[in-house]
């Protein structure tokens, strides 16, 4: 056996492990899923081997498809309007963190973002129902200081199902704000001033195109799992607020519809995937 032989039996040597786990773990599900997708529902469930496009059809050509394409709409909304909201929270936050001098500072501070992660999602969702509720906190609190009269409706709309969002997934927009901050050039800052330029200025020419990359990651992960969440909308939206993940979930468990639920689960995908290509479109450029 030659070197350069031996060399490339160690490199598939190493990449079987990773290669395997992402085989058995992700392609042979989607391609389930994908299958699935072009199948009859069964009589009692579970899928008949008909190949159909009914499913596709059925998102797109039925009479009820305004109420997929609807309940689909909402969950790209909210996913935006969480997104923005944690690029508006999380970059001047991360700015926060990244600027100080003390690394003591800076690990407390990265310490408090990421300690909601040492609680279950769930515990910290259903958390919010005690500071939303009619007799919750945030209502108490608005009439000990008679600034309202009667209780907010706040729990099961749309506004608690953002809230729950932004909380949740606030900390996926921090962090790698915070990685791409920390490596910025402040002197680049130091010339722009020196040159002439105000700070408004200097934000939007030099330090929000250079921190694009951590602008445009976080802005993906927390998109990404935005889009697809059903336990925040189910908590905190009841019924009245419906997102394409609690779709998904009622087509797989309760109507027992898989083939309608694969269908849904593929165009949640295909959404998905949109953002990330643009991500790598961009990524290429900047390299």
């Amino acid at each position: 056996m030659t070197l350069k032989t031996r060399k490339q039996t160690n490199l598939l040597l190493l990449l079987f492990p990773g290669t395997f786990w992402l085989v058995i773990f992700f392609v042979v599900p989607l391609l389930i899923v994908l299958t699935y997708s072009f199948l009859e529902r069964g009589t009692y469930g579970g899928v008949t081997w008909t190949f159909t496009l009914g499913n596709y059809q059925r998102l797109l050509g039925d009479r009820n498809s305004y109420i997929y394409l609807g309940v689909l709409w909402r969950s790209l909304w909210l996913a935006f309007l969480t997104t923005a909201a944690c690029l508006l929270i999380g970059y001047p936050l991360a700015f926060f963190i990244a600027t100080r001098r003390s690394p003591g500072w800076k690990n407390a501070l990265l310490l408090l973002v990421i300690i909601p992660f040492w609680t279950n999602f769930l515990v910290r969702t259903y958390a919010w129902i005690v500071l939303l509720q009619s007799k919750g906190v945030i209502n108490v609190a608005l009439q000990s200081l008679q600034i309202i009269n009667e209780p907010l409706n706040l729990l099961f709309t749309p506004f608690a199902v953002t809230i729950g969002l932004i909380y949740g997934y606030l900390p996926f927009m921090v962090l790698p704000l915070y990685s791409t901050i920390e490596r910025f050039n402040f002197t680049l800052v130091e010339a722009a001033q020196d040159l002439g330029a105000n700070d408004l200025r200097t934000l939007w020419r030099i330090v929000l195109p250079l921190t694009r990359r951590g602008i445009i990651a976080g802005s993906i992960l927390v998109f990404v799992p935005t889009v697809g969440a059903f336990i925040t909308p189910d908590i905190l939206g009841g019924a009245k607020t419906m997102m394409v993940g609690n779709l998904i979930q009622n087509q797989f468990l309760k109507a027992r519809d898989w083939p309608f639920g694969s269908a849904l689960s593929m165009l949640l995908m295909v959404l998905v995937l949109i953002p990330m290509l643009i991500y790598f479109h961009l990524s290429e450029e900047e390299n």
